[in-house]
């Protein structure tokens, strides 16, 4: 391969994950022993530093510095919510030409997919030649023309383990604080929420009650489920996503939200407090409200080792998709039938993942406030090791 074709350029955005930076040490491993490109540079808060030209030397980090940042949670570069807009173009590809840039990663998800298809579009209008490829980012596990995305299985690992813990803590509080609802994140979709059954095991193991957005929730079928694990087991645990919704909108009384991002996107106080009140009130009984926030996406002892894994090998598979030719393309992970689990990168057109949500299809989901042995067969493996059970006295 002729080197030199130009400089690289890295962005990092959206909400990080506990293994986007292995994604990065990835990247920029792959791209700096291909001997293909000049200058490997990353900007610091992905669109405000292109914008600002805050640029720093990837390839000039000391070897020992980058396996540390690839077990390191957070975005290492910095990360952003920041929306390219139409004022920003002159900008930015003023600073992409300063900067001889022909080469343009973004690690993120739908929103960054969004991105890096209107810098690319820019760029081809400009008729400045550029070269843009995504790598896959999420928590929430909600990019379509993907398998699952990295970050999941260990958020996934995270909540599953949570909700064990959880549960232990109810159980033996007995009448004292029998209930708990957890409240997780998954802002369009529950992948996330659902992840919490990976710990259970019989009738008796949390969680207990699983509420996702994909399906409307009724407060008093809430209540009843909560009420007959209570009576049957003499402690309930309930995992709700944070966008959880009724018939009305979001759980929890609000109609308006109170942040609304760049990309149109709604936060809302959540549904956990309001629903563990709600038990409270109408079982006479304490319910304890727990939420784990951005602990989910940032605990380092959780990481999965299957989603470190495919973390790393997606970055590396972005730099080789360019190096092929392949532009305005994101990387997917593609499951390889077969009844031991694998899996391998593949490539899908940014124009079809851009600003759009996979749900939950409906086979993953039970009537009765559960998953189906599906939803579970497909995320075990992301997972890694195995949830370890906990022991009763009886």
């Amino acid at each position: 391969m002729a080197p030199n074709r130009g400089n690289v350029l890295v962005l990092q955005s959206g909400g990080p994950t506990p293994v986007i930076n292995r994604s990065l040490f990835g990247l920029v491993d792959e791209a700096s022993n291909s001997g293909a490109f000049g200058r490997v540079l990353g900007a610091s808060h992905g669109m405000e530093g292109l914008l600002a030209d805050d640029l720093i030397d990837l390839a000039a980090q000391p070897r020992g510095t980058w396996h540390r940042v690839a077990r390191t949670p957070g975005a290492a570069l910095g990360s952003t919510r920041r929306k390219l807009r139409p004022e920003d173009v002159p900008t930015v590809l003023q600073t992409l030409s300063d900067r001889d840039v022909r080469y343009c990663f973004i690690i993120g998800g739908n929103d960054s997919a969004e991105t890096g298809l209107s810098i690319s579009l820019e760029a081809r209008r400009a008729g400045y030649d550029l070269t843009v490829v995504c790598v896959p980012k999420t928590i929430d596990n909600d990019l379509v023309l993907t398998d699952h995305t990295p970050g999941y299985g260990s958020a996934a690992r995270f909540v599953a383990l949570a909700t064990a813990g959880v549960g232990a803590d109810a159980e033996s509080m007995g009448k004292a604080a029998p209930i708990a609802v957890v409240e997780v994140m998954g802002r369009d979709t529950g992948w996330l929420a659902a992840s919490a059954a990976l710990g259970k095991r019989e009738d008796r193991d949390p969680p207990h009650v699983i509420c996702v957005p994909e399906v409307p929730v009724d407060e008093g079928d809430f209540v009843n489920a909560i009420e007959t694990a209570y009576a049957v087991h003499g402690f309930a645990v309930a995992v709700v996503a944070e966008n959880t919704r009724g018939p009305e909108g979001v759980l929890g009384g609000e109609k308006e939200p109170w942040y609304v991002d760049d990309f149109g996107h709604a936060y809302f106080d959540g549904p956990g407090r309001y629903l563990a009140g709600l038990v409270s009130r109408r079982l006479k009984v304490r319910a304890r409200y727990e939420k784990p926030g951005t602990i989910q996406r940032s605990l380092a002892n959780t990481v999965s080792r299957t989603d470190r894994d495919e973390a790393e090998a997606a970055g590396r598979a972005a730099v080789q998709s360019a190096l092929g030719g392949h532009s305005n393309v994101i990387v997917t992970l593609e499951r390889i039938p077969g009844k031991r689990y694998a899996c391998t990168t593949g490539l899908a057109p940014l124009s079809e993942v851009a600003g759009q949500v996979r749900p939950m299809p409906s086979e993953y989901l039970a009537d009765d406030f559960s998953v189906t042995d599906a939803f579970l067969e497909y995320a075990r493996p992301l997972i890694g090791a195995g949830i370890p059970r906990f022991g009763r006295l009886r």
